[in-house]
């Protein structure tokens, strides 16, 4: 049965998610950066994610440095206006620093920041929302490289949620000379695996995977290099999964879900709290 309650008039907030990859480096493929939140946070604890979180009012600052293609081109691939794409590429890069320290960043508009070591500093600050991401670009003359993300997908949390987000999903090559780590507060284990090790490690049991992750995940499985990812175009369509509960069992239906559930179990889907 489908839910009711408070939580169907919950308005989704904007997010941004980016999918940080690099070709493997023992083996042919493609890895995946991936997090594993800290337990017990209000959103996705204890799972396996990407870097990415809510769109900051700080995000739409209008005087950022900007290289790529402009806001226009971003709001007609996400189907939406232009201040509002500028909002999600600037949080796609302020997340993509704050939770692994990759900064889509550079001194001139062909250049990217070879070491973010020195920024240590400022990355705390972003994270605990004591300065902007334009602030923190201009206090060091950077320049936004929006040209080193592309658009990827594009998730809507089920009415009926607590918690709701309108995520965009990037993705990104992680730069040249630059390392992703885990000092952020939000994960308590990160590491690179390719797609099918990140698949296989969902379905032993090992790692829980929300559908828009596992559904990424599942997509760039049939990707054979980093190049092949970035020479894709991709059309962008919203998904809008319906939730539904039955018996104190939560189920997300959306195209392709059979072989969502029919991988592994699903322990965030035992859940009796019907007022969320």
């Amino acid at each position: 049965m489908s839910s009711t309650g408070a939580a169907d008039h919950v308005q989704a907030r904007d997010a941004s998610t980016v999918i940080l990859i690099r070709d493997g480096l023992s083996r042919p493929g493609i890895e995946v950066f991936l997090l594993e939140r800290v337990g017990g946070m209000a959103f996705a604890g204890g799972m396996t994610v990407f870097p990415g979180g809510g769109v900051d009012p700080a995000d739409a600052a209008a005087d950022v440095r900007w290289a790529g293609p402009p806001p226009s081109w971003w709001a007609e691939r996400f189907a939406t206006d232009e201040g509002r794409a500028q909002a999600l590429v600037c949080a796609a890069a302020r997340e993509t620093f704050e939770e692994c320290g990759v900064l889509l960043a550079g001194s001139t508009p062909e250049s990217i920041v070879a070491d973010t070591a020195p920024f240590a500093a400022e990355r705390g600050r972003l994270e605990r929302r004591e300065i902007s991401f334009a602030e923190f670009l201009t206090a060091h003359d950077l320049v936004l490289r929006a040209d080193l993300l592309r658009p990827w997908s594009h998730w809507i949390t089920p009415v009926g949620e607590a918690r709701r987000y309108d995520t965009r999903f990037f993705v990104a090559v992680l730069p040249e000379g630059q390392n992703a780590d885990g000092e952020t507060s939000e994960a308590a284990s990160v590491s690179w695996r390719s797609t099918g090790d990140a698949l296989a490690d969902w379905r032993s049991g090992n790692t829980i995977l929300l559908p828009p992750t596992w559904s990424q995940l599942d997509a760039l499985s049939r990707f054979d290099t980093v190049a092949d990812v970035v020479a894709h175009e991709r059309e962008v369509t919203p998904v809008l999964p319906v939730l539904t509960r039955d018996d104190g069992t939560v189920r997300v239906l959306f195209d392709g879900d059979e072989d969502y559930y029919a991988g592994t179990r699903h322990p965030w889907s035992d859940r009796r709290d019907e007022a969320r």
